[in-house]
């Protein structure tokens, strides 16, 4: 919501609004900053609404008995999803670039808009992360860039199928797997997202993808560019033998085979996975008719997002504490899999962001921690986020934790997150890595840097 509200404002429109985290004082300096640079701030007692002639703005999951919601019903305010706001905005715009797919959307999408604003396009970028390279004074939480409103940029979402709602000039798929969706869902959904798109941008190292990529194409629905870092025939990929990967960097030579031309590739975050992304980035702005030297030349300025193998830093005893995003099972693959691509001890912390998600993706999440961490490794899980609502909360945790200890892994099941951090701190020794995982909870940073200050 923030970045939405960040676009709006910054587009001449009149924004307040209210959250739960306000009224429990979580996240202080966040809303402090709000407040100091004009977005009104109300508690989420129905008071900011007051006109029939206001627009109620909230995400899916706000239900019609919070507050705000009855409000604005019994004022007859309009009510719309952030989803289909957003969606206004960028089918609006003359030239837009939507970033779709099950993991990897909020880093590809500032990689894209770091490319367009170093040629000077001036985009719009709408994220669900805050962009390092756009961080500055008056815009601290940098999820969002207002530029020009002719050229949007955004990530789309699948999980409550609003990805439906737009009509991207360059579509980006990234990747499906599963998350909030079934796989068959996902095919449809992502599908007709191509086919809405007026060029496709596939990543073919994906079979889902790839597949769905191709079924476009040959139905005549519109044009594509490929990318990939293993498959053979494909676009944009790059130069065998040429990935020079340390703990937290990546080096490599992209090659833009409709052209035979090279560039150097320097990024400031380790993984194959986030090679990937970068592949996504330059094929997008290939698209869009930047060349693919510049597209690399722009990304080696990428400062990356925060919590995304965010590094905290590393304490006088050799402990490295990381910050990252991963919550569902491809993306927590990703990250472990770097962090065991290099010599160290891993203690992975997850925090599962609902019930209802721990529930639909559970056994794919215990399969895998217990596959992509080594015997010494341990994995530490807190019980689910819950802010309230009447979400079903009978399945928790433990029952994770159980599925990883049956196939061979270590794992702790720690109920308070708190009690969990002085664990680890307990502990770690030199050498570890310990990586703070899980998603909408604008807390987790701040445990991850106590835990570190913690650590001797």
């Amino acid at each position: 919501m923030l970045p939405l509200a960040q676009i709006l404002r910054g587009m001449g429109c009149e924004v307040a609004g209210s959250d739960r985290s306000y009224d429990q004082g979580r996240t202080p300096d966040k809303f402090a900053w709000l407040s100091g640079n004009g977005f009104a701030l109300h508690p989420q007692d129905g008071s900011g609404l007051t006109s029939p002639n206001q627009v109620l703005v909230a995400s899916a999951a706000v239900e019609d008995t919070v507050p705000d919601a009855a409000r604005a019903k019994e004022l007859g305010c309009e009510r719309l999803t952030r989803a289909e706001v957003l969606a206004m905005l960028f089918n609006q715009a003359g030239y837009s670039v939507a970033i779709g797919g099950t993991s990897g959307k909020s880093t590809v999408t500032g990689m894209i808009g770091t490319i367009l604003a170093a040629q000077d396009y001036d985009p719009t970028i709408m994220n669900g992360a805050v962009m390092k390279n756009f961080v500055a004074a008056d815009n601290q939480f940098a999820s969002a860039r207002v530029g020009l409103p002719e050229i949007f940029v955004s990530e789309v979402d699948e999980s409550d199928g609003s990805i439906a709602l737009y009509r991207p000039t360059i579509g980006v798929l990234l990747n499906v797997s599963l998350d909030h969706k079934s796989l068959e869902e996902l095919r449809d959904l992502f599908g007709d997202y191509l086919a809405s798109s007026g060029c496709g941008v596939v990543n073919f190292d994906n079979d889902e993808a790839r597949m769905l990529g191709q079924a476009s194409v040959a139905d005549g629905k519109g044009q594509m560019i490929s990318f990939a870092v293993e498959h053979p025939h494909v676009d944009i990929t790059v130069e065998a033998g040429s990935i020079v990967e340390g703990p937290f960097t990546l080096q490599a030579k992209v090659i833009d085979n409709r052209a035979s031309e090279t560039a150097a590739l320097t990024l400031p975050m380790p993984g194959l996975h986030n090679l990937s992304n970068a592949l996504a980035a330059i094929a997008a702005a290939s698209a869009a008719g930047i060349a693919v030297a510049d597209a690399v030349a722009a990304l080696n300025q990428f400062q990356g997002l925060a919590r995304r193998f965010d590094v905290i830093g590393t304490s006088p005893g050799g402990i490295t504490v990381i910050d990252d995003f991963g919550h569902n099972p491809e993306k927590c693959a990703a990250t472990l899999r770097t962090l065991k691509g290099t010599p160290g001890r891993v203690i992975a912390f997850f925090q599962p962001h609902g019930y209802g998600p721990l529930r639909q993706m559970g056994d794919e999440l215990a399969e895998t921690f217990a596959r992509e961490l080594d015997a010494d490794d341990i994995t530490v899980m807190c019980d689910p986020v819950y802010y309230g609502g009447t979400v079903d909360r009978s399945e928790g945790t433990e029952r994770i934790i159980k599925l990883i200890e049956d196939a061979g892994g270590s794992a702790r099941h720690i109920a308070a997150r708190e009690d969990c951090g002085a664990h680890i701190a307990e502990i770690a020794q030199p050498g570890d890595r310990i990586v703070i995982m899980g998603a909408r909870d604008d807390t987790l940073t701040g445990f991850a840097k106590t835990l570190f200050e913690g650590l001797k």
